[in-house]
């Protein structure tokens, strides 16, 4: 297993180890031991599954009070998953990451709390899931605009996404008030 870092600090690429042959393959997607001798040493509480078809954009979700870490991959298909900055004082609020995760590439991304998480599906259909490290809180979740002008998140779509209501409704992140935000610790 390797874990790499990205453009945002924090925000992890993780290379699991993949062992296959002609009747599929076995990876390890979890063992606290191996990770925080990567240096990834997080508690995890909660395991989310999401099915999506093509097209459908989830995001961008974050929790405040009470943010949720997020170790993510795919298991059937193909998204593209973002992490945005939005911790007030960070030098770099607002920048974004996206990578392609799939079934035939096995990524996983690790997205530290402080920032908000989305993807859109890529393929027919794919199944995604993630462990969280704070349960989920309804009454402390915000969604952040896909389409934000401020942060200018590249999309691979074509033509308009699949959104919920929460996230149609969504505020651009300049709108969101500073009480709402996480702040960055250094």
């Amino acid at each position: 297993m390797k874990i790499e870092e990205t453009i945002l600090p924090g925000v992890l690429l993780v290379h699991p180890d993949v062992f296959g042959d002609p009747r599929g393959y076995f990876k390890e997607t979890w063992n606290s031991r191996r990770f925080a001798d990567l240096g990834l040493n997080v508690d995890f509480v909660q395991d989310n599954v999401s099915f999506s078809r093509r097209g459908t954009l989830r995001g961008l979700h974050f929790q405040n009070p009470q943010p949720q870490g997020k170790l993510v991959q795919v298991l059937q298909g193909e998204v593209f998953d973002v992490a945005v900055d939005i911790r007030k004082g960070s030098p770099t609020f607002g920048k974004w990451f996206g990578t392609v995760l799939s079934e035939a590439n096995h990524l996983n991304v690790y997205v530290p709390e402080g920032f908000a998480h989305g993807f859109c599906v890529l393929s027919a259909t794919a199944l995604f899931t993630y462990k969280c490290t704070d349960f989920y809180s309804p009454q402390t979740e915000n969604s952040l605009r896909f389409d934000d002008p401020d942060i200018g998140i590249v999309w691979p779509l074509n033509g308009e996404p699949s959104l919920s209501a929460r996230d149609t409704d969504a505020r651009f992140l300049k709108d969101i008030p500073d009480t709402v935000l996480p702040i960055y610790k250094f």
